[in-house]
């Protein structure tokens, strides 16, 4: 991980001060930029792709066109990127997952069914391997602009539902179906993206570049949020679609033209046949080596652990607590803030002590915010200032971690390979836990007493995750990182995060680590 420094802020100078703040700020964001976990769909696709310090490394063909391209057409190109991943958050306010609940809502859909949806993004993982041979076989700009296009368009036939002669399964269906294209399309759309920007920015510029936009981006998200959340307050029906849903389901479409004319107008700096070809046997390498086997176990339980209650906090937010959309929109962006402001210092603390324990102290951490929305109820949300504060701050260092730690495994040579089998096994898993916890809510009744005091079926799931969580937190104590020292226990763990780490100036990290059978880089960043 590269060292971020904490804020310093002069109390001599208010214009220091500020600037200060900014720096540090921004410095928020580019952490950010470089922290998304590997299990992600990507919430605007391909606006919040995977990182690309895990994309595959371009050649130095490409490197060298890249850097042989005229300043001004790449100037003109890297802006047109941050405008498209601006406009790319707008189609996330108008098609993400707040808004599929909704529809989800409106047309009648069980928590077995929305736990279905929900899940399709992570489900559609399984593609990644498929998405790296049509990026390898057709290239990635093409494949980009194609699929990108297509999972935004595919939301058409949800802004003529309303007059479409359908019944209410056929309706019902008909989100599925949209559901799952958009989100498989969008896999196959990010995969292309990340190898494309890979080649097209260059190295030394990464981190200033991608975390300027993504400050942009997320400034865009959260208006569009916000608006979107307004639009559907103001118009949503008693009961019914109403004009809303429909409305935002057209402005995704338009989204996705805009967007598209956006990526064409960007330019592909890799010359052709420069992408190398993909090998099936080559896939199969990260299932045979012993230390991306413990991290896929991990991947494994902590995304199963995750998707059992994931899916439906939003449901329960709106149809239990009774919140405003406006107020969902509120609580995402307070979430996010907090993230935002507390990246450098885990980034910081990830350079001292190394992933594994940071991992391990957040997944701890996160086990206990399931627990935290037994508390708040209808007309009593404050106990949600708390998982606000929680879920922005641990979710950020678990980011963090999860993306440094398997870089630390994976050899340079199979690391697209590596990552697709880490994304596949926690999109799997996911998937298979949300469809689990919404079959499991289907069954229990809505209302029931206990201890005196009326619950809803959903806090079930949610004590489920709580548990598995922190059974998939001590999981990581067996989690490897060569060229560093993970801490196996929780009293080591109590010790590596001490005052001292904060403090103490990062520990040089050996360039190689012997493991069984060949030499493996142990990279930090």
């Amino acid at each position: 991980m590269r060292q971020t420094r904490g804020p310093v802020f002069p109390a001599s100078s208010p214009a220091l001060s500020f600037a200060a703040f900014r720096r540090h700020l921004l410095s928020s964001f580019a952490s950010l930029a470089t922290a998304v976990p590997l299990f992600r769909p990507g919430s605007s696709l391909p606006g919040s792709a995977a990182p690309l310090l895990g994309a595959p490394p371009a050649d130095a063909g490409a490197l060298d066109a890249t850097r042989q391209s005229p300043s001004s057409r790449l100037r003109s190109t890297l802006g047109a990127s941050v405008v498209e991943g601006m406009f790319a958050e707008v189609f996330t306010a108008c098609a993400g997952a707040t808004v599929l609940t909704a529809w989800a809502i409106a047309l009648g859909l069980g928590p077995l069914l929305v736990g279905v949806m929900t899940a399709l993004p992570f489900c559609a993982q399984f593609v990644q391997f498929p998405a790296a041979w049509l990026t390898s076989t057709f290239g990635h700009r093409r494949v980009a602009l194609t699929a990108v296009c297509l999972s935004r368009l595919v939301m058409f036939p949800l802004a003529l539902l309303p007059w479409l002669e359908l019944d209410l399964p056929a309706r019902q269906h008909l989100l599925l179906v949209v559901a799952g294209a958009s989100a498989v399309l969008g896999v196959v759309g990010n995969n292309a993206w990340v190898a494309w920007m890979g080649e097209l920015v260059p190295r030394p510029v990464r981190g200033r570049f991608f975390g300027r936009r993504t400050a942009l981006t997320t400034l865009a998200g959260t208006v569009a949020s916000l608006v979107a959340g307004l639009l559907l307050d103001r118009l949503r029906p008693t009961d019914g679609l109403g004009l809303a849903l429909p409305l935002l389901a057209l402005g995704a479409c338009v989204m996705g033209v805009v967007t598209t004319l956006l990526m064409a107008s960007q330019h592909d700096p890799a010359p052709p046949g420069s992408t190398p070809r993909l090998e099936l046997k080559s896939a199969l390498v990260p299932l045979k080596d012993p230390l991306a086997k413990r991290v896929l176990t991990y991947q494994i339980a902590w995304n199963a652990a995750v998707g059992v209650s994931a899916p439906f906090f939003a449901l329960h937010s709106l149809q239990n607590l009774k919140m405003t959309f406006v107020l969902v929109a509120l609580h995402a962006a307070g979430v996010a803030a907090v993230r935002i402001l507390t990246a450098p210092l885990w980034g910081r603390l990830l350079d001292r002590v190394g992933a594994q324990p940071v991992l391990m102290a957040c997944s701890l951490g996160i086990g206990v915010i399931p627990a935290l929305w037994l508390l708040p109820a209808e007309g009593r949300l404050w106990p949600l200032l708390f998982d606000g504060v929680l879920a922005g701050a641990l979710w950020g260092g678990h980011a963090l971690a999860i993306f440094a730690l398997p870089l630390t495994v994976a050899p340079r040579q199979g690391r697209p390979f590596y990552l697709a089998a880490f994304s596949t096994a926690g999109g799997l898993a996911y998937a298979a836990a949300a469809a689990l916890g919404g079959t499991l809510a289907a069954l229990l009744p809505e209302n029931f007493i206990l201890g005196g005091r009326t619950w809803v079926n959903l806090h079930v799931l949610f004590v489920l995750s709580s548990v598995a969580r922190l059974g998939a937190g001590l999981l990581a104590a067996k989690l490897p990182e060569p060229g560093a020292h993970p801490a196996t226990s929780f009293s080591a763990l109590l010790l590596r995060l001490g005052p001292r780490a904060w403090s103490s100036r990062p520990q040089p990290v050996s360039t190689t680590v012997d493991v069984p059978g060949r030499q493996r880089e142990a990279q930090t960043r």
